[in-house]
């Protein structure tokens, strides 16, 4: 084992050295770099547990933004409903009031135009008889005049009006 390189077999000297340079730089390590990278590797940890749990925070506000807006588009919805069918309701109540209005408007012309109708009615009646009257009395004037030039003919014609009026109709 002679033939060895001095690194492989190192002597107790050599390694008396490497153990202090690796003491003193392990007491420099543990003294000054340990505890920077302890710090640093902590305060990494506590920032990425705070963005952690400021993530679920923000998930958490989420799921109730998006229940809101859930809540409010029904909301919404339901009163849309709502007012539709208070528009219809209205709609309805009004076409039935026109309707009736008309109804009564028609019905109260239809009564002028009957009252009206039965009043020109009576006074064509009227004007009718009051013609046939004129006439009858003209035509009973000429007839009367062209029987009536004698006496025997006055008697016979007072005779057989007489006889029709007591006459049973």
């Amino acid at each position: 084992m002679e033939n060895l390189p001095s690194i492989l077999t190192p002597d107790l000297g050599l390694l008396f050295w490497m153990l202090l340079a690796f003491l003193v730089v392990f007491f420099v390590l543990a003294k000054y770099g340990f505890p920077a990278i302890i710090n640093m590797v902590e305060g990494r940890n506590a920032y990425i547990n705070d963005s952690l749990k400021k993530a679920h925070e923000a998930n958490e506000r989420l799921a109730n933004i998006q229940q809101e807006s859930e809540a409010l588009l029904q909301e919404a919805r339901e009163r849309q409903s709502q007012i539709l069918k208070e528009a219809a309701q209205t709609r309805d109540a009004i076409v039935q009031g026109a309707q009736d209005k008309a109804k009564a408007e028609g019905a109260r012309l239809l009564e002028e135009a009957k009252a009206e109708i039965e009043s020109e009615k009576r006074q064509a009646i009227s004007d009718i008889r009051a013609q046939v009257a004129q006439l009858s009395v003209e035509v009973a004037e000429k007839v009367l005049r062209a029987k009536l030039s004698s006496d025997d003919e006055q008697m016979k014609l007072i005779d057989r009006l007489l006889d029709d009026v007591s006459a049973p109709n």
